[in-house]
């Protein structure tokens, strides 16, 4: 499934090829999650990077993804997952990022942020089961982790990623992106249809307002943890600039 509207985005140079990928990683976890897709993109011939952000702040997470943005030799493919979908929005400005991937993930407009893009879910939309601020930072409650972020994932490792949280700062959840690249970046986006996190309709809705190439395939929030070679594929459309 494609959105035919694509008039705000930035055409892509014809048929260049760009070898440099960096994954973003969202809240609750860390980068190790991304291993999977790493795995299929370096076998294919791609550069991968993985920031391993805080997630403390918007402005932190942001300057350490321009860092690794900095050290590419050439041309990247940004991609975001959940959170992540707010940091790429904000550092892929930078003039190496040539495109953007959002995997399930928060596409924010100007002035928005994960807190306002939140406030008003669709009706009878699935209430993430986050808990109450701790010192500034939130977790996801760990007996409802698996059926929220990762109901696909095989309860083993699910019940790891819960008891292996990374408190994600509140300042991050209100942190407001300034000028999003995707007005000026070509962008994909894989729309997840059993996500209890991000309700598909709000992705379909971030996807579209972005212009962004659609893919939609049935999985939990976690798609890059439980089909990773969906998730590979779409980075790869993104790199050879298939629309």
């Amino acid at each position: 499934m494609a959105f035919a509207s694509t008039a705000n985005a930035a055409a892509p140079k014809a048929q260049e090829v760009v070898k440099n990928v960096v994954l973003v990683h969202g809240g609750f976890v860390d980068g190790s999650g991304w291993q999977q897709v790493y795995n299929i993109l370096k076998k294919d011939g791609y550069n991968v990077t993985i920031v391993q952000n805080p997630t403390a702040s918007l402005a932190d997470d942001v300057a350490i993804t321009k860092r690794a943005i900095a050290k590419q030799d050439g041309p990247v493919v940004l991609v975001g997952h959940s959170y992540g979908g707010v940091v790429i929005s904000e550092a892929g400005t930078d003039p190496k990022v040539q495109r953007l991937v959002y995997i399930a993930a928060f596409a924010p407009d100007q002035g928005e942020s994960v807190q306002s893009l939140i406030a008003n879910p669709p009706p009878g939309a699935s209430q993430p089961p986050i808990l109450p601020p701790q010192d500034g930072f939130l977790f996801l409650d760990r007996a409802k982790f698996a059926a929220a972020f990762a109901g696909d994932v095989p309860a083993d490792e699910a019940s790891f990623m819960a008891d292996s949280q990374v408190p994600w700062g509140v300042q991050a959840l209100g942190g407001q992106v300034t000028v999003p690249a995707w007005k000026s970046k070509p962008s994909w986006y894989l729309v997840t249809t059993e996500d209890h996190m991000i309700p598909p309709p709000a992705q379909e809705m971030m996807a579209k307002r972005a212009g962004s190439t659609v893919v939609e395939t049935r999985g939990s929030h976690a798609i890059y943890v439980s089909k990773p070679e969906v998730v590979a594929k779409i980075i790869e459309q993104a790199a050879l600039g298939k629309k």
